[in-house]
Parts: C-alpha cells; sequence; structure tokens
C-alpha cells in the first residue's frame, strides 16, 4: 500500500496521474501546459512610455500603423502565393523576383509591428484580424492568369502607398517624426521599386525585331 501511495503522489505531482491536485517544482524540467489566462492588453489600446509622445499622438499613429502593416501582411501573403503559382516563359525569373519582394515586404511587417508596440500599441498579428483591417481586395482561392496575378500586386502596392503617404504627412504633423521615417524609407521606397520591376513586366514590347511604328515617332 505505501509503494502504489508513493506511485500515485509522484504521478500527481508529474500531471500524469488522476488527481486534481498539481505541484510544481521550479527548475524540475516539466513544461506547464494548457495554461490560460485574460488578456493582459486589448487591441486598440495604449501603456504608457516615455517617448516623449502625448497620449493621442500615439493612439492615431498605431491606428494608422496597423492599418498599413495589416495591408502589408496581405500584400507579403500575395507575393507568396503568386511566388508559387506562377507559370509561363518567365516562370523561372517571375518565380525568384516575387519571392525576393516578398522577403522585404515581411521585413516591413516586423518594423511595422515594432513601431506600433515600441509606442505602447498592440501590433495587429493574427491572420483573420488582419483579414478584418486589410482593404486589399481578396484573390480567387485558384490561379489566374500571369498578367491578373501582376496586376493584383501592382493594385495592392498603390493602395498601401496611398495610406503610407497619406499616414506620413499626418504623423510628420503630429510630431511623430520615427513613424514618418518608417513610412517614408521603408514602406513607400521599397514599394516603389517593387511597383516598376513588377510593371515592366507587363509592357508589350518586341524582343528581337524593333518596332518602327513606335511612340517615339509619335512624339518627335
Amino acid at each position: 500500500m505505501e509503494t502504489a501511495n508513493t506511485a500515485n503522489t509522484a504521478n500527481t505531482a508529474s500531471g500524469t496521474g488522476t488527481g486534481t491536485t498539481h505541484t510544481h517544482q521550479r527548475g524540475g524540467g516539466q513544461p506547464l501546459l494548457h495554461q490560460k489566462g485574460a488578456e493582459t492588453q486589448a487591441f486598440g489600446t495604449l501603456k504608457q512610455l516615455p517617448i516623449g509622445l502625448g497620449h493621442d499622438t500615439r493612439m492615431y499613429a498605431c491606428q494608422r500603423l496597423n492599418r498599413v502593416l495589416a495591408d502589408t501582411q496581405i500584400l507579403y501573403s500575395l507575393y507568396k502565393k503568386h511566388h508559387w503559382l506562377m507559370r509561363g516563359a518567365t516562370f523561372y525569373s517571375l518565380h525568384l523576383m516575387l519571392d525576393k519582394h516578398a522577403e522585404a515586404q515581411l521585413a516591413i511587417v516586423d518594423a511595422l509591428a515594432e513601431r506600433v508596440q515600441s509606442l505602447g500599441g498592440v501590433a495587429v498579428g493574427d491572420p483573420r484580424h488582419v483579414a478584418e483591417l486589410t482593404a486589399v481586395p481578396r484573390p480567387p482561392d485558384g490561379v489566374e492568369e500571369v498578367p491578373v496575378m501582376l496586376s493584383r500586386l501592382l493594385d495592392a502596392h498603390e493602395r498601401i502607398l496611398i495610406d503610407a503617404r497619406d499616414a506620413a504627412a499626418r504623423l510628420s504633423a503630429e510630431g511623430d517624426e520615427g513613424s514618418t521615417d518608417l513610412l517614408v524609407s521603408e514602406v513607400v521606397r521599397t514599394g516603389e521599386a517593387q511597383v516598376w520591376f513588377l510593371a515592366e513586366h507587363l509592357v508589350d514590347t518586341p524582343l528581337v525585331v524593333a518596332d518602327t511604328d513606335t511612340a517615339w515617332e509619335t512624339l518627335a
């Protein structure tokens, strides 16, 4: 009987028994599993940080940054989707380029999220929450033609660029130069460069024989 009681006590302590009492010894190596608790900070709220910006400025900055963050996460996902689904004669070059663009957008996602956190806010992270906030239209679940996929990326970029420029101007007026710098130096400049690369793949241009009836003659 003493042996059985000893075994039950050991099982209960390790969480493998049927007892209702669970003990924990610090440094014992047993993970504390299935923990639950209330939110420590709700989305859309701020904690106070001594960074020299007022509550209203930080609140507005977090709202604008989270909107750009949601759209950028969707843009990243679109890049990965189209990277996987690319096809045709330009498959290899576009497959590589879209993945490179996706990596750059993922870095922007992280920078935007960390900026929100540094302002005392809560960055949007769950994909289901992102879907509620984004202004980028949802693509079909299947495969589209290559020019359509590229056009969809260009449309998402333009939405983000318009919003990011407006947010940068307004936040600069509020004195939040840190957020302004992030939006201009990373979101806008990276987006503009990627738009250039994408758009050049949609130019209908001859590859071998020059077209003598081009717009250059019209302009001349």
